[in-house]
């Protein structure tokens, strides 16, 4: 699986993929979700909460579901309608909601998360789909949330596939680990190179053959006497 062509160079990890850590930019077909929360948060951080759950004042958007972002860029909130968030970081979308949310609440505060990005985990740890809870997340930590590498994969040969770019990584030594520890973006795959083992393979390929041809002998056996 992913076998690269002969002369194939990966790319090169960028000092930026490696250590940089950067906000998220919201894009097309993201999903948001969005809390909005009355007196600049106070239910967040509220002392006396057996109040506030009598009154249920504080909280204005309670469980309210995941707002798409169309093609265009654009989310459709309750009450202030459509807004172009494409391009913008989580915190810079998080004061223009706030600001239309004045005209309705008193010191508005909210809170806005995607919900929607994950990793792929390929080869040796399995199929998995990782979800994403936090913007910047290494290589290692989302094979640790994977169950990590067993015995049956290539540590030295790991597999970034990112949109065109393929990444080459050795994680079998502190070195490898310092160079290839690089974050990683909603969308990659994530491929673990399981160990070839060609004759349990080829038995596990054959053994229905096998068996048949045991129970064909057996058989005959038996016939003849």
């Amino acid at each position: 699986m992913f076998k690269l062509p002969k002369g194939f160079k990966p790319s090169k990890i960028s000092e930026e993929a490696l250590r940089v850590e950067k906000n998220y930019i919201i894009q097309q077909n993201d999903y948001l979700k969005l809390d909005v929360y009355s007196n600049k948060g106070e239910k967040l951080i509220d002392p006396n909460p057996e109040l506030s759950n009598l009154t249920n004042q504080n909280t204005m958007v309670k469980e309210q579901p995941n707002y798409l972002v169309d093609l265009q860029g654009v989310v459709k909130f309750p009450m202030i309608g459509e807004i172009k968030l494409e391009g913008l970081t989580l915190r810079q979308a998080e004061e223009i909601i706030q600001k239309e949310y004045q005209k309705y609440f008193k010191e508005p505060f909210t809170l806005i998360t995607y919900a929607n990005k994950r990793v792929i985990v390929l080869g040796a740890p399995g199929g998995q789909v990782i979800p994403l809870v936090n913007q910047n997340i290494s290589l290692v930590e989302v094979l640790g949330l994977a169950k990590g590498i067993d015995n049956l994969g290539k540590a030295q040969n790991i597999r970034v596939l990112r949109k065109e770019q393929v990444f080459l990584i050795d994680l079998s030594t502190i070195d490898g680990y310092r160079s290839g520890n690089m974050l990683i973006e909603p969308g990659d795959i994530v491929y673990v190179e399981p160990i070839r083992r060609p004759v349990s393979e080829a038995f596990k390929d054959y053994a229905g053959i096998v068996g048949l041809a045991v129970s064909i002998y057996a058989l005959i056996i038996v016939t003849k006497q």
